[in-house]
């Protein structure tokens, strides 16, 4: 199969496309023929050397993918040959075929092509997991989302307004935060010209902060959070060390949550994919949640799409196709 192989690590310049063996489906997977596979900032890190795949996943890129079934593994059910599908991967995306748990596989949203739903399994399963599923963000309550206009941003904006949440978000132009306004955040912080904290103090707080930048934001984040409120880091963009006042924290009775969902068990992935067909395919079925897609570029230009990603210049998710 064709597939990206990364020589060494580095820059895009490392990632080209060759030839590996095809993928057989062990028992309890399936084998999907790739349609198209989605960029995430995990597969820039692991590009980069910081990021391995968890023991036993594909040491190839990419961490989410759709196609069709075209195997079964020994045990399978509910799936059968022929499903257009799109999966939740530990690795392995960015090549044609791809041996996937059946538990992480899901079927496509209403709606949408096969294609363009390769932007949806790993924001919708980072997303639910985090906001709802441990955050527990409800109805009434205000969420602040760094990095709104990414593809985590986006889709988070999305399933929060459509659940009854007030949200608000970070975003670094005019036009990143004009998107961020449209897709229902009440007000998009310009945060190359202003405080978030200030903002959100004079809102009331944060129930609920997803931080995609770690070290950076931290004790800002903190400062932002409402009484009770939960502070969720799902990425270290902005470093892995910082100081903080625990106080500050305890006074506020809040909770600091650090999570991953790559390298959590299968059983874990699976029943957080489970919980997204449930609760979140009808919000996409019904127009209230839409994927957002910078453009899709030919597994070819692999090194030209992680070129755009690693700008910053996209807003919401980058394909490739295959």
């Amino acid at each position: 199969m064709r597939a990206v192989i990364a020589q060494g690590t580095g820059g895009p310049e490392v990632l080209s496309v060759g030839e590996l063996p095809d993928p057989e489906p062990g028992p309890g997977e399936v084998l999907i023929r790739v349609a198209a596979a989605g960029l995430n900032r995990a597969d820039l890190l692991q590009r980069q050397g910081f990021y391995p795949p968890p023991p036993g996943a594909s040491d190839v890129i990419g961490m989410e993918c759709s196609g069709t079934i075209t195997a079964l593994g020994e045990g399978v059910t509910g799936h059968e040959v022929g499903d257009e599908v799109c999966a939740l991967l530990a690795g392995g995306g960015y090549a044609e075929l791809v041996a996937v748990p059946a538990g992480q596989v899901m079927p496509l949203p209403p709606g949408v092509d096969l294609v363009t739903a390769a932007a949806l399994p790993e924001v919708a399963a980072t997303v639910w997991s985090n906001v709802f599923m441990i955050a527990g963000l409800r109805p009434g309550e205000t969420l602040l989302v760094h990095g709104g206009a990414g593809g985590i941003g986006t889709f988070a904006i999305q399933a929060a307004a459509a659940l009854g949440a007030r949200v608000l978000t970070t975003a670094g132009s005019a036009e990143k935060r004009a998107l961020c306004e449209s897709l229902g955040a009440e007000r998009a912080i310009d945060y190359r010209e202003e405080d978030f904290v200030e903002v959100l103090r004079e809102l009331g707080g944060a129930d609920v902060v997803l931080d995609n930048m770690g070290a950076k934001y931290l004790a800002r984040n903190v400062d932002a959070l409402a009484t009770e409120g939960r502070l969720v880091v799902i990425g270290m963009q902005g470093g892995t060390r910082a100081e903080f006042d625990l106080n500050a924290l305890l006074r506020k009775r809040g909770a600091v949550i650090a999570t991953s969902l790559r390298a959590r068990p299968v059983e874990g992935k699976s029943a957080i994919c489970a919980a997204v067909v449930e609760h979140v395919w009808p919000l996409v079925g019904d127009g209230s949640v839409r994927p957002i897609v910078h453009g899709t570029m030919p597994l070819a230009q692999v090194a030209e799409a992680h070129a755009l990603m690693d700008s910053g210049a996209h807003s919401g998710k980058i394909l490739l196709t295959l």
